[in-house]
C-alpha cells in the first residue's frame, strides 16, 4: 500500500488560540505546515470542536483566519476530545487513501493526545509534530500552574512519550515543524510523506 499522508489540524479556534500557550507561534508554524502540504498534494484536513461553550456560528467557534480551510478541504466538525469519535473523520481519511497522520492543534493532553491515539488504534502512522501542537495557559498566579502540569512541561512530556511509544505494525514518529518533508518520495512517483529533514 502506498504511504500517503494528512496533516490533520485539530481545534485551532479563536476562541482556543486566545487561552493558549505560544499561540502565535503555534499559528505560524501550522499555517507553514498547511502551505507546503497544499503545495505537496498533501491532504489539509480541519477538525472544529463545537459544544456550548463553542458554538457553531460564533466567532469564537471560527478556525482562527491565518489557519481557515481552503475551499474544497475537509472540515470535520466534533463534539469530544477524540476527533474520530461519531465524527466522518475516519470516511474521509480512507476515501482520500490516508496511512499515516500529521498532528497538530489543540489542546496536547486533550484533543491531540485522544485524537493521535485513537488513529493509531484505527491503523494510521501517526507523526505528532513537536512544536505545533500547545494546550491551555494554566490558572495558577504567575507561573504556578495549580494542579497542572505547566503548558510547556505539558508538551514536552507527551512529546517525549510518543518519542517511546510503540504499536505493533505502526510507524510512530516525533518530528518539529522544520523536520517535516511532504516531498520526500516525490521523485519516485509515490505519494508524498513527511520525513526527517
Amino acid at each position: 500500500m502506498p504511504h500517503t499522508p494528512a496533516l490533520l489540524v485539530i481545534d485551532m479556534q479563536n476562541a482556543l488560540v486566545a487561552i493558549a500557550h505560544q499561540g502565535a507561534g503555534t499559528v505560524a508554524r501550522i499555517a507553514a505546515l498547511q502551505e507546503r502540504a497544499r503545495a505537496s498534494g498533501v491532504p489539509v484536513v480541519t477538525v472544529q470542536h463545537q459544544d456550548d461553550e463553542l458554538e457553531p456560528g460564533t466567532e469564537g467557534w471560527r478556525v482562527t483566519p491565518a489557519l481557515a480551510p481552503e475551499p474544497g478541504e475537509p472540515v470535520v466538525p466534533k463534539a469530544s476530545p477524540d476527533s474520530f469519535l461519531d465524527t466522518g473523520l475516519d470516511a474521509t481519511l480512507r476515501d482520500m487513501g490516508v496511512t499515516e497522520v500529521v498532528v497538530t492543534g489543540f489542546a496536547t493532553e486533550i484533543c491531540v493526545e485522544s485524537t493521535a491515539r485513537r488513529a493509531l488504534s484505527l491503523r494510521y502512522d501517526v507523526v505528532l509534530v513537536a512544536d505545533a501542537h500547545t494546550t491551555s495557559l494554566r490558572p495558577g498566579p504567575g507561573p504556578d500552574p495549580g494542579p497542572y502540569a505547566a503548558p510547556q512541561a505539558s508538551i514536552d512530556h507527551h512529546n517525549e512519550i510518543y518519542r517511546n511509544l510503540r504499536f505493533p505494525g505502526r510507524r510512530i514518529r516525533v518530528l518539529r515543524t522544520a523536520e517535516v518533508d511532504f516531498t520526500a518520495g516525490a521523485a519516485t512517483g509515490r505519494p508524498a510523506g513527511p520525513t526527517a529533514a
